[in-house]
């Protein structure tokens, strides 16, 4: 029998929260639990049902993605957070990162596409949408070279920020899964930091994108 990710769904926007609760209730591995129009509710209602991962808008009433984003990760950090925005700025997807969003998802996906961001942030992946990681990641100045780490260790890392999984790494690479495995530890020991979202914060602010 699959176990079903329990999800939360938040949007201010009633037809979108009925429209998404419907196209994720056909597929069998997902169990839509509750929906919510804001980020306030948005926590009671995890407090109380437990969800896996939380699909969440950025722009809402009372408390917006942003700050809702930052209560999760400090009040029920085990839940994954997937914001699902219109907004395709460089600075305001940064900020969700930083927050500690697990994947960032623009509104205009298709709903195969959300579908496999949910999979990918509950497996302990990162996501972002092609239009998301365009904004991240275009016009980025040359790769600034940080001295302590190598040079496979920066291309791991690269790879790590755009959200590739260590399989998908190791054939980019064309190195084993056990290697990819080393060098991620070996990355967050010597920067002595512990989540993909801090990697990729790192390699944001420190230039590291081609």
């Amino acid at each position: 029998m699959i176990k079903k990710i329990r999800v939360l769904l938040v949007d201010d926007h009633m037809l979108v929260l009925d429209g998404l609760q419907a196209r994720l209730e056909m597929e069998d591995n997902l169990d839509i639990i509750a929906t919510a129009s804001n980020g306030l509710e948005a926590l009671e209602k995890a407090k109380a049902l437990k969800p896996d991962l939380v699909v969440m808008d950025v722009s809402m009433p009372v408390l917006n993605g942003l700050e809702a984003t930052k209560r999760f990760k400090a009040e029920q950090p085990n839940v994954k957070i997937l914001m699902l925005s219109m907004h395709h700025d460089k600075e305001y997807i940064l900020s969700l990162i930083q927050s500690g969003a697990n994947g960032y998802v623009l509104k205009d996906v298709s709903s195969e596409e959300l579908v496999q961001a949910i999979n990918t942030v509950h497996q302990g992946g990162t996501y972002f949408s092609s239009g998301a990681s365009d904004s991240l990641f275009s016009q980025a100045p040359s790769p600034k070279q940080c001295e302590e780490l190598t040079k496979r260790e920066v291309a791991v890392l690269k790879e790590v920020a755009v959200g590739l999984s260590n399989k998908e790494i190791a054939q980019s690479l064309s190195i084993s899964v056990r290697t990819v495995e080393t060098h991620r530890q070996n990355l967050k020991n010597k920067l002595n930091i512990h989540t993909s979202a801090g990697l990729i914060k790192y390699a944001l602010e420190h230039q590291l994108i081609d």
